[in-house]
C-alpha cells in the first residue's frame, strides 16, 4: 500500500525513480506535478524507461550469437535485471498515481479496513 503525507488529507506519496538511504524507497509529497522535484523524476523515469528498451537491441544480439560467452551473459543478465527493477518502479509509481473511480476507491476502503482489522485482532 501507498505511504500518504501525514496530516496532508490522504495525499498520495509519489515513489521516486532512485532509492533513499540503506536501499529504501524515496516518496515525495506533493500535488504540484510542476514541481522542480516531480519534473526531475519523471525525466528520469524516461531516461530509465529509454535504457531498458535500448537494452532489448543489446540482448537481441548477445542471444542471437552462436556461442555467447559466460561473461556476456551473466553482463546481460545483470543489466536486465535492473532494468526491470527501474521499469517496476515507473509502472508502480505512475499506477498509484492513477485516479480511482468510486466505486475503485469504495471497494479499496472496504479490503483495507478488512486488513486493518484483521491485523489488529491477531
Amino acid at each position: 500500500m501507498q505511504p500518504t503525507a501525514s496530516g496532508g488529507g490522504g495525499t498520495v506519496m509519489r515513489l521516486l525513480p532512485w532509492t533513499g538511504e540503506g536501499g529504501k524507497p524515496a516518496y515525495l509529497s506533493t500535488d504540484d506535478k510542476g514541481s522542480y522535484l516531480s519534473r526531475l523524476a519523471d525525466d528520469i523515469e524516461v531516461v530509465q524507461l529509454g535504457m531498458a528498451e535500448d537494452l532489448l537491441d543489446d540482448v537481441q544480439k548477445t542471444v542471437a550469437k552462436e556461442k555467447p560467452s559466460v561473461t556476456e551473459l551473466r553482463s546481460i543478465i545483470t543489466h536486465l535485471s535492473l532494468a526491470l527493477r527501474n521499469s517496476l518502479r515507473v509502472a508502480h509509481s505512475r499506477g498509484d498515481r492513477l485516479p480511482l473511480s468510486e466505486d475503485e476507491d469504495e471497494e479499496l476502503t472496504v479490503e483495507t479496513d478488512a486488513v486493518i482489522e484483521r491485523r489488529v485482532v491477531r
